[in-house]
């Protein structure tokens, strides 16, 4: 019990990253992993041992989740739409917290099971033979997820920064001719100076 024990210690940190992945909320993260490790705690006697204890851990995890949302679904609990986006368990090492916040937003916008592979395949490094094994899905459903997945958050940050950028422009050309935008005055903390007719 205490060597199985120690082995799920050292995968907590991923299984916290996939619940976070899975429920969208620090809170229930916790939970699902203290259910999860509790699970396994209980059904240890079931692993084979030489097999791979991670996948066996996610599997459960990911049984765990879909039990809670089917239960969710009939009790009908309400979902808060303020939810923080899904954050990952350690510090981010981006240059910019903007980056992180933007992939974030991103990763909300792709479907469920698209940003479940890519955070299993880009996050936890796994390969999309143990993805196919853990979701019950064939090799090349992951391998298309992963991919519209990827090219889903290319899409979504691409069209972020475009976005952002053809408005740095419009603002630039209303201050340039003096009708400049509220937001405009804001960023500047000055009015542009109006034209003389």
């Amino acid at each position: 019990m205490n060597q199985v024990y120690a082995e799920i210690e050292d995968y907590v940190p991923q299984l916290r990253r996939y619940a976070l992945a899975l429920s969208h909320n620090p809170i229930a993260a916790d939970d699902l992993v203290q259910e999860s490790v509790a699970r396994a705690l209980t059904k240890s006697d079931l692993f084979n041992t030489g097999t791979n204890l991670r996948a066996w851990l996610f599997t459960i995890m990911h049984n765990v989740h879909i039990s809670n949302a089917r239960r969710q679904k009939h009790i009908g609990m309400p979902v808060d739409p303020d939810i923080a986006a899904a954050t990952l368990a350690t510090q981010p090492a981006q240059e910019s917290p903007l980056v992180m916040k933007a992939l974030n937003r991103a990763m909300q916008v792709i479907p469920d099971s698209q940003r479940v592979a890519v955070i299993m395949a880009g996050v936890e490094g796994m390969s999309y033979e143990e993805i196919s094994a853990h979701l019950n899905v064939p090799v090349g459903t992951i391998k298309s997820r992963v991919s519209r997945g990827r090219e889903a958050l290319r899409k979504a940050l691409h069209g972020r920064e475009r976005s952002w950028h053809q408005r740095e422009l419009v603002d630039r050309r209303k201050r340039a001719t003096g009708r400049c935008s509220f937001r405009a005055f804001a960023a500047d903390a000055k009015p542009a100076m109006s034209p003389t007719l």
